[in-house]
């Protein structure tokens, strides 16, 4: 009688088999997409600095040629003098910073009250029957309009422009809450309730990571409303800051400050947006 013994996997075989995961694996990062040239740190720096220097060539060849005159236009290198002579002063520093500080602050705490508000009203029926016609009527009302009543009420002191900013700050995160909360997915709603979450605990974990996008979009939006404005309050109530700054210049012909006063602004705003998009960064890995 014949045993039958089984016979090894032939190596030619495997081979076989190895040859062809190596050419699966090849053939799987071959097919991956390659990374957008726009993706890359390096373009995103370049291409976003170009339209600045284009600008600034432009400034600097007009003004060169004599197409504006220094009361109309000074150059470049008077802004910058003029630059240097108010941070030599110290003055510089000291508006840059007090006008960021009132931004900040202005801005946290409108954002927070949108936030909380945008909340109740995108979840409760009621709570938008009640609140979102008055808050829609409020939200038209100009931001200069509110500078005498807060004048007026708070007198002129940092209450007054902090509370003019946050009131800026915060109808942009209360509209783009409220929205967004309205139209989160029903069916992952009561998947939450499923697992036994309720109140505060199924928006924290469920209804807000689904409205990231929506809520850092309303964030971008308040910060800009924020620095609007500050400089609505500076400019009529203030002895500090960017928006004193420019009204003292306008007061004294100096377009030097003025343009120097408007560049700083524009810096401020980009690297206060650039903080909030970190936060979306990071809030998308936790949440998103």
């Amino acid at each position: 009688m014949t045993e039958t013994v089984p016979h090894p996997l032939p190596r030619s075989a495997a081979g076989v088999e190895r040859a062809a995961a190596r050419a699966s694996r090849d053939g799987s990062t071959a097919s991956a997409p390659r990374r957008p040239l726009t993706s890359r740190g390096w373009v995103t720096l370049i291409g976003g600095a170009l339209l600045p220097v284009l600008i600034l060539a432009a400034w600097q060849v007009t003004t060169a040629l004599g197409v504006f005159t220094i009361a109309q236009l000074p150059s470049p290198a008077l802004v910058w003098q003029a630059g240097l002579d108010l941070f030599a002063s110290g003055l510089l520093g000291q508006y840059a910073a007090i006008s960021t500080q009132r931004v900040l602050i202005g801005f946290a705490v409108g954002a927070a009250l949108g936030i909380a508000l945008g909340a109740l009203v995108g979840l409760s029926r009621s709570a938008d029957v009640l609140f979102a016609p008055t808050l829609g009527a409020i939200r038209a009302v100009p931001s200069l309009a509110w500078v005498p009543l807060l004048i007026l009420w708070l007198k002129i002191g940092e209450e007054s422009k902090l509370t003019l900013i946050a009131i800026g700050a915060f109808f942009p995160v209360y509209t783009t809450v409220s929205a967004a909360l309205r139209h989160v997915d029903r069916q992952l709603v009561e998947a939450g309730r499923a697992f036994g979450l309720s109140g505060v605990r199924l928006f924290t974990a469920v209804q807000l990571p689904a409205v990231i996008p929506s809520v850092v979009s309303g964030l971008r939006l308040a910060l800009a409303q924020s620095w609007l404005f500050l400089v609505a309050a500076e400019l009529i109530a203030s002895s500090m800051g960017l928006g004193f700054l420019l009204i003292d210049s306008q007061n004294n012909g100096r377009i030097d400050r003025i343009l120097l006063a408007i560049i700083l602004l524009a810096v401020l705003g980009k690297l206060t947006d650039a903080a909030v998009g970190v936060f979306e960064r990071w809030a998308n890995r936790k949440w998103a």
